[in-house]
């Protein structure tokens, strides 16, 4: 019996095969929140062009980042394009998972401090995943992703989603502890 508490502990750490296979799904977009960068929101005097002003990944989170990425291509997953938010956590990460050539999109910044702008920026990125075309992986934060989908995603973890009538249908969860 102990055994099958440490399993159901282990489980979402290397992802469940059934999550790994819903990516393989027509239709299927992953959208993952930026890999692990310690504390909340931003330091006061953020730029958005400036790394130096912002919450960055850490070793852990550029570990982790890695390691999905590998996961990822150790089982032939790889993607036509990687969206990702100009935030350098996010970006970041989106380099480091080399699933696919990567490419800014404004939609996917963080509304964090702005929430007046969720509900426009919610719409343009579901009309941003409706007009990509090819196997699309998106990098983003956390506030983008429980607006797109109604549900929350740890550091590092990607969901796996389709479209479904007005809003998406969660396929499956893949997370790679730090």
């Amino acid at each position: 019996m102990r055994w099958l508490s440490v399993l159901a502990l282990l489980l979402p750490a290397v992802g469940m095969a059934n999550d790994w296979d819903a990516l393989r799904s027509p239709g299927a977009v992953a959208i993952m929140r930026h890999a692990l960068a310690p504390g909340t929101g931003d330091p006061e005097g953020f730029v958005l062009g400036d790394c130096a002003t912002q919450r960055n990944l850490d070793a852990r989170g550029q570990a982790q980042a890695r390691k999905i990425g590998q996961e990822m291509r150790d089982r032939g997953i790889g993607f036509d394009v990687v969206l990702t938010s100009q935030w350098c956590r996010a970006r970041e990460t989106a380099e480091l998972l080399k699933v696919g050539p990567v490419a800014e999109a404004t939609p996917l910044n963080s509304f964090y401090e702005d929430r007046a702008s969720r509900d426009a920026q919610t719409e343009a990125t579901r009309a941003l995943i409706a007009q990509t075309e090819g196997r699309v992986m998106m990098v983003t934060h956390q506030v983008n992703i429980s607006a797109l989908t109604g549900q929350g995603a740890a550091s590092g973890e990607v969901l796996v989603i389709v479209p479904q009538g007005a809003g998406f249908a969660v396929l499956g969860r893949i997370l790679i502890a730090p």
